[in-house]
């Protein structure tokens, strides 16, 4: 986390949490939900504008996390901006060499592969689980007639709750009383 973050926390340490104003879809990319989006539904039938400013890109993932209830959420200052994921909460880029980086670009060390009923590849790695961008499923390919990995059928319902992580937290907090 960014120190001028860490000292915004302590300056105002109540401010509300922001729910449902930022998404993260299924190729790494950021979206703004505005009002108007939000009133449309949730992130997979709403999605807002795509993110495109690179520097604030950066902020985003440099200050990405999840809190102890499995919601991701950017830090932006002392208030918690939290994430809805089309699918994970991370999308992994494959490289040449073998390497996975995450779409924040911190790399990852594999633990297991997993494929879903609609063929999606995902990987659960060190950091937490996250699907596999789609340009990089044919390296994955690779991997598994190498031998280096070896998937594991999984319904995508389940990735969730498997893996300890809330796709909605906007969807959560509202069932709070």
């Amino acid at each position: 986390m960014d120190d001028i973050v860490k000292q915004a926390i302590a300056k105002w340490p109540n401010v509300p949490h922001c729910y449902g104003w930022l998404g993260l879809d299924a190729r790494g990319h950021w979206y703004l939900r505005d009002a108007a989006t939000q009133t449309q539904g949730g992130f997979d039938v709403a999605r807002g504008s795509r993110l495109e400013h690179a520097k604030l890109i950066e902020f985003i993932q440099r200050n990405y996390e999840c809190d102890a209830r499995g919601c991701w959420y950017f830090q932006n200052g002392p208030q918690r901006v939290y994430v809805e994921l089309e699918l994970a909460p991370w999308v992994w880029r494959l490289q040449a060499d073998g390497g996975v980086l995450s779409h924040t670009g911190q790399a990852a060390q594999v633990h297991e592969m997993l494929e879903d009923e609609m063929g999606r590849v995902y990987l659960c790695a060190d950091i937490g689980l996250g699907l596999v961008h789609s340009l990089d499923v044919g390296l994955a390919a690779e991997a598994v007639e190498q031998g280096r990995w070896s998937p594991r059928p999984i319904r995508a319902a389940a990735l969730a709750q498997e893996f300890g992580f809330v796709r909605s937290p906007a969807a959560v907090n509202q069932l709070r009383p």
